[in-house]
């Protein structure tokens, strides 16, 4: 099957955070998006959401023709998904659920159109497996916000066809997103084992009374979190093989921590360690609450991403004008 038919309209199955982001994401990029949700307030919801994010998304830049007038909701999923290009699921992580989910999908979406699952955790080999057309299912699954955080992962099923893990690698690209293609299916896909395993040594650390939660995540945060803002641990690495680089780094420092590796702990997860890290990070958070801390993440997200962005990004033109034209306004 071709999939090289325009990406105009993008279907949003579940409006909850993650679909919702990823509606305003689609919105800013001037695309048309019909979403979907049972539940009784979830057009309030939707759309309080994209209104909240839409200045973020102005200062990033938004697309020729991005307006949040192009969204459309119903409550009748097999409406909306009729007239996708590309359909973006977002429902409950239940493999069974998400079985029924994605025949149903398959069922009413063009033939032709791509269905992608935000899923963290089930492999689409699951999803598509009662399917009539399996063959454009796959997952691109965000990290959260996806209106703010850049990477996609992009993973396809026993039956996903490669010309459908190319068409949404390159459409994922073209709107502005990094996507990362896995060649396996793993479950919890790559990034969040990445998380996991870090944080399984924090937890490890912790158990042994090595340090306090505000320390660890300090440690991370204020430390390589910073470069990995900037740098994979990979090219990282390679950096600091000074003018060897990785191979240096390969026969000289790595060397060196081979025998940390080996000292890498697995964590009893008890009631008591579960209790100590709550306390920790409520300690920590002090009386900043979920919205505060979630609205200065958002913040110093979007300096950071005008940071990196590509000084030949239109869109950062487009956010640097606007900005000019609002310092403009505001000196007048």
């Amino acid at each position: 099957m071709n999939y090289d038919k325009p990406i105009r309209r993008v279907a949003i199955v579940g409006t909850g955070v993650i679909g919702a982001s990823w509606a305003a994401q689609y919105l800013a990029c001037g695309l048309d998006v019909i979403a979907t949700d049972p539940a009784p307030d979830a057009e309030a919801g939707l759309r309080k959401y994209i209104d909240d994010a839409w200045d973020a998304l102005t200062t990033l830049g938004l697309a020729p023709g991005a307006s949040r007038e192009r969204l459309t909701v119903t409550t009748d999923m097999a409406q909306a998904v009729s007239q996708a290009d590309l359909v973006q699921e977002n429902g409950p992580e239940r493999p069974e659920f998400k079985k029924r989910l994605f025949a149903d999908i398959d069922a009413a979406t063009p033939v032709d159109s791509i269905i992608a699952s935000s899923s963290s955790g089930i492999t689409p080999s699951v999803m598509q497996s009662e399917c009539k057309h399996p063959e454009r299912i796959l997952v691109g699954h965000p990290f959260n916000p996806p209106h703010l955080i850049p990477l996609v992962e992009v993973v396809g099923g026993a039956k996903t066809s490669p010309e459908a893990l190319g068409r949404a690698m390159k459409f994922y690209a073209d709107i502005g997103k990094k996507p990362i293609l896995l060649h396996k299916e793993m479950p919890g896909h790559v990034a969040n084992r990445l998380q996991i395993a870090l944080f399984r040594e924090v937890l490890y650390l912790i158990e042994q009374g090595v340090l306090s939660v505000g320390d660890a995540d300090a440690a991370v945060s204020w430390g390589p979190g910073l470069r990995w803002a900037l740098m994979g641990p990979g090219l990282q690495y390679h950096v600091s093989g000074g003018a060897g680089g990785i191979h240096h780094f390969l026969q000289g420092v790595f060397e060196g921590l081979l025998p940390v590796l080996k000292t890498l702990g697995d964590p009893v997860i008890t009631l008591e360690l579960k209790t100590r890290l709550a306390e920790g990070v409520l300690q920590e958070a002090g009386a900043r609450s979920i919205e505060q801390l979630t609205s200065w993440e958002n913040e110093q997200l979007v300096a950071l991403l005008k940071l990196r962005a590509d000084p030949n990004d239109v869109r950062l033109q487009d956010a640097e004008s606007l900005t000019h034209q609002r310092n403009g306004h505001a000196n007048e």
